[in-house]
């Protein structure tokens, strides 16, 4: 009988994005006899041992970044460079420990750049092959990109997880520059999927599901807009904290429920009973709302650099509506929504399958 493989997963801590988009190759890399272990902390680390009670979970710390309640992350980030690179250089360290320590024969890194081992396989998964600056930093994009490359070439494979042509989702992010040589297309990452019975989509019983997601504090700020404009609403709505600390239920008005977080299936099931989705433009929220076919209206997180590119990038391809966080009014929002017309952009399950096949074959 073939031994299983030990496979580590580690997902960033920045939102719970790097955590969901993980969950289809975790499904898979279980499927095809593989013992996973997770690593995280936070939100991300609730999350996957919620979705995932009966696997083995190490706590292993991220980079820790808060965004600002003003002015620019960017700017803010490149104060906390140092810092950055402290952990990077830290955490290549911690993980050779836990490889040891866990007879780790391959790993898979969302984003965590520390993390490449010359040991064993390693995987690097990130849409952004380019790191977007904003436009006072543009003469530093050539920069960030020759860093990212270098970064990327420690690892065996670089997993982008998006379409290679026009028809993608992460516009420039993956496709302005030429991708490294070892890097690949493996299409969108989500954790939902339809299964093709015309029965699972139901018929609408909501108005607005709102997610809220991200860094704090800006997620709480976010929070407090739209349980206002909410409030004084006669909107049928759902809103979901995106807080995994613990679960809770309430009422915000009549016709307006408020959770704390939800499972993945019942996330699913309230996302295709809306008429549209509010949340950010993180990429991984883009992946599951396009793998749904649902429309949507986008609030970037002020000053993030990626998730402004995003929105502007689908608006302007009349696929999803957005609003700036000052300015946004839900009415406003919902009418001119109502102008695009959302997009249905999802990966096939055997694709997925080929890609994780590939991976627990991989030798150094």
């Amino acid at each position: 009988m073939k031994l299983k493989k030990n496979i580590l997963i580690c997902p960033l801590n920045w939102g719970l994005g790097h955590a969901t988009r993980c969950v289809p190759l975790i499904n898979e890399l279980i499927s095809q006899n593989a013992n996973v272990i997770i690593t995280a902390d936070g939100r991300p680390f609730d999350f996957l041992k919620d979705s995932f009670p009966h696997l083995e979970f190490i706590n292993f710390r991220g980079y820790n970044i808060r965004y600002p309640k003003t002015g620019k992350m960017s700017l803010k980030l490149l104060t906390l460079l140092p810092k950055l690179f402290y952990r990077i250089v830290l955490e290549h360290f911690e993980v050779k420990r836990i490889i040891n320590d866990y007879n780790i024969d391959l790993l898979i890194s969302d984003n965590r750049f520390g993390l490449w081992n010359k040991n064993i396989p390693c995987i690097f998964i990130t849409h952004q092959i380019m790191i977007k600056t904003p436009k006072y930093l543009h003469f530093f994009e050539g920069f960030l990109f020759r860093i990212s490359n270098f970064i990327i070439k420690k690892y065996n494979k670089c997993w982008i997880p998006d379409f290679e042509g026009s028809e993608n989702l992460s516009g420039d992010l993956s496709h302005k520059y030429p991708i490294p040589s070892n890097s690949e297309f493996i299409g969108p990452l989500s954790r939902f999927t339809l299964s093709g019975n015309k029965q699972e989509v139901i018929e609408y019983k909501y108005d607005v599901l709102a997610i809220i997601s991200g860094p704090e504090p800006q997620r709480t700020i976010l929070e407090n807009i739209l349980l206002s404009q909410l409030k004084s609403s006669d909107q049928k709505a759902i809103v979901v904290r995106g807080i995994t600390d613990f679960m809770e239920h309430n009422e915000l008005r009549k016709n307006c429920d408020i959770f704390t977080h939800l499972p993945t299936e019942k996330l699913k099931e309230y996302i295709l009973q809306s008429k549209i989705i509010i949340c950010r433009p993180g990429y991984s929220s883009i992946m599951d709302i396009s793998a749904l076919g649902k429309n949507a209206i986008f609030i970037p997180t002020p000053g993030q650099t990626e998730q402004e590119y995003l929105a502007e990038y689908l608006f302007k391809k009349k696929y999803f509506f957005f609003s700036k966080q000052i300015d946004f009014n839900l009415k406003d929002a919902l009418e001119k929504s109502k102008d695009f017309r959302g997009l249905q952009l999802s990966n096939k399950p055997e694709n997925i399958q080929k890609t994780i096949q590939k991976f627990l074959e991989l030798r150094i």
